[in-house]
């Protein structure tokens, strides 16, 4: 569950075999028969994971047999305990296999088909006249709003919900695209499949967890995530601002459900792996279902199936998922092929890039290659300068500032691009994010790809458009921005801080860095890296909140200190 999720000024998923699990203090000694390949292992994490800062239980299995095991950093700074590999975690959107699989075991017993119209279920649920099916819920493709993309969200993190005061909060918003039309991440989907499980189980999305898979599968140390519940070995959880780690936010765990309220060890996720290449719980033929990527109705595909996203590297198919929730991040890499299984489990919500790829690597005997920018002659990048259209209302624009290229994204604003090729380039904020550039007959380019993650791959055909015009600052008095600044809260531990330096306002979100803003006018501020506004109401000449506009998005601030 991407509930820390941030774009540009304030900052997207990532990336889960044992057969007889060894004991945890044995596991890795009596399991590992390369010692060359732990070590290679080791050195990638460490580097990673200082021993002084919040860590990671890492595990990866191959063939069945743990081949390296272990904990790193602190599992709670404040009482100086040291991570160990058998501690737990909130998993965050992993979660969501256990979801899917759930609604597959309901299926199977003949209480549910996946086809099913969501209204069979749910029959109050305000579908705005399109037809929602349980699939479109489990594939993204549903339309539906993101609940942890609402602003007003952001303000209940310490209220304790019911599942339907959770669906209230997003079942009225307004539909986002029609089911089946394009593919947009929602955990609002997710929660719907909780909800539809409750009602076709008569349990609650908890004790079908707990009772149906975590028990027969021998996971002892997997609950459903209860902030009041003493639970042994559990780590706490941390986020990093710009004074260091700190605890992180308070979140009810009513909030998440079925899109990511799942706590687990790396252990158990390994026996959640090996069933899978097993019927214990539901049959081979609906997994593959669950790990085929679903069709767009144009006929495109996307990156997801059931729970999982499938995609594959240098040859290697990989079924995955990752998490973010408050004070954690976790990855799960699965290479069914290969029977290679990863798991890293982290209690600090700052993200792990690529790791989880890099170890699935090293356990197939390769090194995971990296993006390493490439040279070409700034005359090269002329070529690429253009506007790319990717539909009626959305552009893509490719631009040349000082013998460097950079994509205009209409969501995450402007980014850098770095070859790897001539027509192959990488973000530099996001290095698995690609652009290819597509030529036609005569050489020039026609088109451009892109790449980003889970999302499906979308084409932009170059156009005749003319470059859009920079925006340009207009002269106000220094003086008024002493007005602006002060400390704005956008959520619990999330907040932007304006002060005057100079003659300039500079912005700080928590846990970026600094960025100066350039005024419209009095009250209307715009970033020129990343082409992303913002707006300080002012009353009385000081200022008492900023509107923060992004991707689409208008985020309200109010003024704290």
């Amino acid at each position: 569950m991407q509930l820390r999720k941030w774009n540009a000024l304030i900052c997207v998923l990532g990336l889960l075999l044992l057969i007889g699990l060894g004991s945890p203090a044995t596991a890795q000694s009596s399991n590992t028969p390369d010692k060359a390949l732990a070590a290679a292992i080791d050195e990638v994490l460490k580097e990673t994971f200082k021993p002084d800062e919040p860590g990671a239980a890492v595990i990866v299995v191959k063939d069945g047999k743990v081949i390296f095991r272990q904990g790193y950093g602190m599992a709670n700074m404040e009482l100086g305990v040291p991570m160990a590999p058998d501690m737990l975690f909130r998993l965050g959107s992993i979660t969501k296999q256990f979801t899917a699989v759930a609604i597959l075991m309901l299926a199977e017993q003949g209480k549910l088909a996946i086809s099913d119209e969501v209204t069979k279920y749910l029959p109050d649920y305000p579908t705005q006249g399109h037809k929602i099916t349980i699939e479109h819920l489990l594939t993204h493709t549903s339309g539906i709003k993101n609940y942890t993309a609402l602003p007003e969200w952001r303000s209940q993190w310490r209220k304790d919900v019911t599942l339907k005061e959770l669906i209230d909060l997003f079942k009225d918003k307004p539909m986002e695209f029609a089911p089946g039309e394009r593919w947009n991440y929602s955990n609002s989907g997710y929660v719907l499949l909780g909800a539809i499980i409750e009602k076709v189980s008569g349990q609650s999305y908890q004790e079908f967890i707990e009772k149906n898979i975590f028990a027969p599968l021998g996971m002892k140390n997997s609950f459903y995530d209860d902030t009041a519940r003493i639970i042994a070995r559990r780590a706490a959880g941390y986020s990093k601002d710009k004074t260091g780690y700190r605890n992180a936010e308070y979140l009810s765990m009513t909030w998440p459900h079925a899109a990511g309220a799942l706590m687990s060890t790396v252990d158990d996720l390994a026996l959640w792996d090996a069933a899978l290449y097993t019927e214990k719980l539901v049959k081979q033929e609906s997994l593959k279902r669950a790990w085929t990527p679903y069709v767009l109705s144009s006929g495109k595909p996307t990156k997801y199936g059931y729970g999982w996203i499938i995609s594959s590297v240098e040859g290697h198919r990989i079924i995955e998922h990752g998490g973010s929730i408050n004070g954690f991040t976790t990855n799960a890499v699965r290479l069914p092929d290969d029977r290679v299984f990863v798991a890293i489990l982290t209690n600090r919500d700052s993200g792990t890039g690529e790791l989880g790829y890099k170890l699935a690597a090293l356990a197939v005997g390769k090194r995971y290659k990296e993006a390493v920018a490439t040279k070409l002659p700034p005359e090269a990048l002329d070529k690429y300068i253009g506007v790319y259209q990717l539909n009626e209302k959305e552009d893509y624009v490719i631009l040349k500032e000082n013998d460097k290229l950079f994509l205009q994204h209409p969501v995450f604003g402007k980014v850098e691009i770095l070859p790897l090729s001539e027509t192959e380039f990488f973000i530099g904020e996001r290095p698995a994010s690609r652009i290819n550039f597509i030529k036609g007959d005569s050489g020039q380019i026609i088109s451009l790809v892109l790449r980003l993650g889970i999302a499906p791959d979308e084409e932009a055909r170059k156009t005749d458009k003319p470059l859009p015009k920079p925006k340009e600052a207009v002269a106000v008095d220094p003086a008024s921005y002493d007005g602006h600044a002060g400390e704005y809260e956008l959520a619990p531990g999330l907040t932007i801080t304006l002060t005057r330096e100079e003659n300039k306002l500079i912005a700080e979100a928590t846990g970026r860095s600094k960025v100066e803003l350039f005024p419209e006018s009095g009250t209307k501020f715009f970033i020129k890296a990343v082409n992303a506004p913002h707006r300080a109401l002012t009353a009385t000449g000081q200022a008492a909140s900023l509107i923060l506009y992004q991707g689409g998005r208008k985020l309200s601030a109010k003024k704290i200190r």
